[in-house]
């Protein structure tokens, strides 16, 4: 626990580093803090933050600058967010894909850094399927969507098929199921167990089962302002850290993972790099927010910047723009 003196001094290091970008001093640090201080014990308290791993001495300056630990004791507990009147432009209700474009473009201009946003998924439809025995107990299952697109997944069954069976079960889901989503065709098929052979109704439920992964594809992540971290001096000094980021970007997996993880809570979020495993760079910090339609979460925006940015304009940048997103996307009532 830190004394009050502590977290005043805590706090006034990390918002002066966030503003300069320079590793703080004892001399600054007394300046900013507006204690009436010697150098002597803002020193000694900067050594007890230091230990308990919430600020870091870079081993070419004499300042202090935030860890990762640091940064979230800040964004937790010290962070006042002042609504000092932003008014980003209203989303215009639209094709939903041009939303999401939009809505990443804004916020990247607003922010000076990277705009992401995950696209709702898109709902999966049964058009056509088929089961193809590849070896005992492995079954190629192959989807295909209304608009003409084929999904291939393997499934490891618990009994071994025949191709007959595996042809009676697909003329069957077929014939009774084509035109439905996934999540009806599975709603179906847990009520007609019964009246289906024992087998081929597992394997059914099986293969629908698979929708999150080929039926179901996840959203689209659609990236804006990349490019502005090459403004940012924490990158530029660096070109490493730089294309580390850039392969987040290009990879976009772990993005979806990131954002899917943002996807389950309420209001604004902070993943702050070097934390944990969510954000892999130790420079890079997410703020993030869900958005909804008509009321439920469909997906997330956020921030991707520096460590070393302003959280609370970027919680406000946020925020804003995912009420204007769930705005621009839910129905007129």
């Amino acid at each position: 626990m830190l004394d009050d003196r502590a977290k005043l001094l805590m706090k006034a290091l990390v918002e002066r580093y966030i503003a300069d970008g320079q590793p703080v001093g004892s001399r600054t640090l007394s300046k900013a803090s507006g204690l009436d201080l010697s150098p002597a014990t803002i020193r000694n308290v900067m050594s007890d933050l230091e230990d308990m791993g919430l600020i870091a001495s870079p081993h070419t300056s004499a300042g202090r600058v935030p860890t990762a630990r640091g940064y979230r004791l800040f964004v937790d507990t010290m962070l006042t967010v002042q609504r000092d009147g932003l008014q980003p432009p209203e989303l215009v209700a639209e094709q939903p894909q041009k939303v999401i474009a939009n809505a990443a473009q804004l916020l990247s201009n607003l922010s000076q850094f990277v705009g992401v946003v995950l696209a709702p998924r898109r709902a999966s439809v049964l058009h056509h399927i088929e089961f193809l025995r590849l070896s005992e107990r492995r079954v190629l299952v192959i989807i295909v969507s209304p608009d003409g697109d084929v999904q291939n997944r393997v499934l490891f069954t618990e009994v071994d098929y025949t191709q007959s069976q595996l042809v009676e079960a697909a003329n069957y889901l077929n014939a009774h199921y084509a035109g439905l989503a996934f999540e009806q065709v599975r709603d179906r098929l847990a009520g007609e167990v019964e009246r289906l052979r024992a087998e081929i109704a597992t394997l059914m439920q099986a293969a629908v089962s698979i929708d999150a992964q080929a039926g179901q594809p996840a959203g689209e992540v659609v990236i804006s302002g990349e490019r502005n971290l090459l403004a940012v001096s924490d990158f530029s000094s660096d070109m490493r850290n730089l294309r580390r980021a850039f392969d987040l970007f290009e990879q976009k997996t772990q993005l979806l993972r990131l954002l899917d993880v943002s996807s389950r809570a309420e209001g604004v979020r902070i993943f702050i790099g070097g934390e944990s495993s969510v954000v892999p760079i130790e420079e890079l910090s997410v703020v993030s927010a869900p958005y909804e339609v008509d009321g439920q979460v469909v997906g997330t925006l956020g921030v991707i910047g520096p460590t070393r940015m302003p959280y609370d304009r970027m919680i406000q940048i946020v925020d804003i723009t995912s009420k204007l997103v769930s705005n621009a996307l839910s129905r007129p009532r």
